[in-house]
């Protein structure tokens, strides 16, 4: 029996450990928290599990919120520009019956920890040095990194061959209760934002560990009208800056939030981020390689909540690759072709945040975007395509990408639609 070691107990480390554990795989996961310290940590950047990965989840019987979780069937996209009125599209998550979920990453990775473990999985709650992965890569066929900050995020160089758009994102996030609902509207709608003069929000019903709530995160370039926390506001002064903010540049989204309150004392998130792609083979001091995963490896802007579609798709390809090597060696070669067999959607998933994150960032809004969003209002297959794109992110490199394909992509639908 093949021995793997995961160094990291995050979204991807754990999917990938459960899918090895599903067929046959002698399975270590180590990680410098219990699940009763994640329970009790510091909330994350908010994210959505997308119908596809949902399945996935489900594949492993990872599935364990839907039943408690609200259930985003569709999703609301405002634009928001200078002296302009305001341009929505509002578009389903699947094109079946699927849905998207948000589930606080404390409830999430807590619980498949101790899944992992209840299913037979070990276990090994301790800090981990880059020494401690030479001595490991003695004891272990493959050794995979999902978790990337200190010492152990330095095995993993910069790559600007594959990704050139970085930038820094000042983020905030809050968790609140008593949000005035959309009128006439699924309670559970998600809601996101493209502001002009600001940066860009997501606002959606999430399971926390105090049950249904709603996440707001707001992400602004470094230094942008959305960039006010330099002084890492306690959590309440943090919801009254949220507020105003919002009422300044996103006046439909502050009416739901007016009289909105924080869930608890551990409510609220500032951080920066830096998009990023890096080297995925990291070299120890003996010579020994490790694989990087997920967001170790491709660090991604949060306004598009793509991170846990990535770190899913990321592990469901680590899987494929190790099933299909077999008994043959884990050597080099298999790392830099696994990473490049998941790349192939991630490189689409990354074009696509640095796509929708910076619109305005190029001066203006391109001309055929203004277009399409126009057209979304108009017939619902290309909201719908627009919002589905979330899941299947590749899809836009064939007509939203392109001005071209796109206008082309919109003629045919005035077209079948008698326009």
């Amino acid at each position: 029996m093949r021995k793997i070691l995961i160094v990291g107990a995050g979204h991807a480390g754990l999917h990938l450990a459960h899918g090895l554990l599903t067929h046959g795989y002698d399975v270590t996961v180590i990680t410098g928290q219990s699940s009763p310290e994640i329970r009790t940590g510091k909330p994350s950047i908010s994210q959505f599990t997308l119908p596809t990965a949902l399945e996935y989840e489900r594949a492993f019987d990872l599935d364990l919120w839907s039943a408690l979780s609200p259930q985003i069937r569709e999703q609301k996209l405002f634009l928001y520009r200078d002296g302009q009125e305001v341009t929505s599209l509002t578009g389903s998550s699947h094109a079946g019956n699927g849905y998207s979920l948000s589930v606080d990453r404390r409830v999430k990775m807590a619980d498949w920890l101790e899944f992992f473990e209840d299913r037979g999985g070990k276990v090994v709650i301790h800090g981990v040095t880059v020494t401690d992965l030479d001595y490991f890569s003695r004891m272990f066929d493959l050794i995979i990194v999902a978790v990337g900050h200190g010492e152990l995020g330095q095995l993993f160089d910069d790559d600007d061959s594959r990704f050139s758009g970085t930038r820094q994102r000042a983020i905030a996030q809050a968790y609140m209760y008593d949000v005035w609902p959309d009128p006439g509207e699924n309670e559970n709608l998600g809601w996101s934002a493209v502001t002009e003069e600001a940066g860009n929000i997501i606002f959606i019903p999430i399971l926390s560990q105090e049950g249904p709530c709603h996440s707001l995160l707001m992400v602004d370039k470094k230094g942008g009208p959305m960039d006010a926390w330099p002084d890492r506001p306690g959590p309440e002064e943090q919801l009254r800056r949220m507020k105003d903010l919002l009422r300044k540049y996103a006046p439909d989204f502050f009416e739901r939030i007016r009289d909105a309150v924080l869930i608890d004392g551990r409510s609220t998130l500032v951080e920066d981020l830096t998009p990023q792609v890096r080297n995925p083979v990291g070299r120890l001091p003996s010579g020994g390689r490790v694989l990087g995963m997920a967001d170790v490896v491709v660090t991604m802007d949060p306004f598009v909540g793509q991170t846990w579609n990535n770190s899913t798709r990321c592990a469901q390809t680590y899987l494929e690759s190790i099933l299909d090597q077999g008994d043959q060696p884990f050597d080099e070669e298999f790392l830099l072709k696994t990473f490049d067999r998941f790349w192939e959607f991630g490189r689409d998933n990354q074009q696509w945040a640095d796509f929708a994150s910076s619109m305005w960032e190029r001066d203006d809004l391109p001309e055929h975007v203004a277009n399409v969003m126009i057209h979304a209002s108009q017939y619902r297959e290309v909201a719908d395509r627009w919002i589905q794109g979330w899941d299947q992110p590749s899809d836009y490199k064939s007509w939203l990408f392109d001005p071209e394909a796109a206008q082309r992509y919109l003629a045919d639908v005035k077209a079948r639609n008698g326009g």
